[in-house]
C-alpha cells in the first residue's frame, strides 16, 4: 500500500478529526478510503447515466440474428472471465 500526505486547512483536518473520534471510522486513512470510493462510485453512476442517455437518444434499429449471436458471445465471454476456475 501507498503512503500519501495531503494539507488540509485547520477547519477541514477538525471535521476529518470528529468523523474518527465519532467511532465511524477507525483512522483517517479509513475515512479518506471512504471518500475515494463513494467518487469513484459516484463517477461510476454518472458513466452509466450518460451511456444510457446517449442510447436512448440514439436512433433505434431492429436486432438482427447476428446482433443477437454477438452479444450472447460478450456476454459468455465477460461470464467466463469473472467465473473462478
Amino acid at each position: 500500500m501507498q503512503t500519501m500526505n495531503i494539507s488540509l486547512p485547520d477547519p477541514l483536518k477538525d471535521f476529518v478529526n470528529e468523523q474518527v473520534t465519532s467511532g465511524r471510522y477507525s483512522s483517517v486513512s479509513e475515512y479518506v478510503r471512504e471518500l475515494i470510493r463513494l467518487d469513484e462510485k459516484r463517477k461510476a453512476q454518472e458513466h452509466l447515466e450518460v451511456m444510457l442517455r446517449d442510447g436512448l437518444n440514439s436512433p433505434a434499429s431492429e436486432m438482427t440474428g447476428k446482433d443477437w449471436d454477438e452479444l450472447k458471445s460478450r456476454a459468455r465471454e465477460r461470464h467466463a472471465k469473472r467465473s473462478p476456475k
